[in-house]
């Protein structure tokens, strides 16, 4: 399935689906990592509540974080060291949500982040600022299905 807006020219690519349980995100998680560990920013979308800062947790646990991995909604972002399954060397975690416009985006750091070859950009809320994120990128749809269970889709972003 291809999307395309022709707006400001943004081309998506369905890659896949995954149908998970809170009980089997670990699983789930190296599934997602087989098909999509080659993107290095990744655009997490979903409600709140959705699972996006849980899955972003697990994620950064089967690459081998050993900081304690935290929601950084008030910090904006948080940085981790990769020991482990990565050549490269952290992970930025974002969350946009409580910001307002791209300037403020970028005067909080988050286009240095971005633009960093050695790190992971995981970043919630991504559509806050959409324009910052460099292509390609992976959108990832996080959509609850039942209370504990999760189907996610990834889209290329070109």
């Amino acid at each position: 399935m291809i999307l395309i807006s022709i707006l400001n020219l943004t081309f998506l690519k369905k890659l896949f689906t995954i149908s998970y349980s809170l009980e089997n995100i670990g699983s789930a998680v190296t599934s997602f990592w087989q098909q999509a560990g080659t993107y290095r920013v990744m655009a997490l979308e979903g409600d709140l509540g959705a699972g996006k800062t849980t899955f972003i947790h697990a994620l950064c646990q089967f690459l081998g974080v050993k900081d304690a991995v935290s929601s950084p909604t008030f910090s904006l972002i948080n940085e981790y060291l990769l020991e482990g399954k990565s050549s490269l060397k952290q992970v930025y975690h974002m969350d946009w949500y409580r910001v307002d416009s791209e300037d403020e985006a970028i005067q909080a750091g988050m286009e240095d982040a971005l633009k960093n070859p050695e790190a992971y950009c995981f970043v919630e809320w991504a559509e806050k600022a959409k324009r910052l994120l460099p292509k390609p990128y992976l959108t990832v749809k996080i959509i609850p299905t039942a209370e504990t269970e999760r189907v996610i889709e990834g889209y290329l972003t070109e």
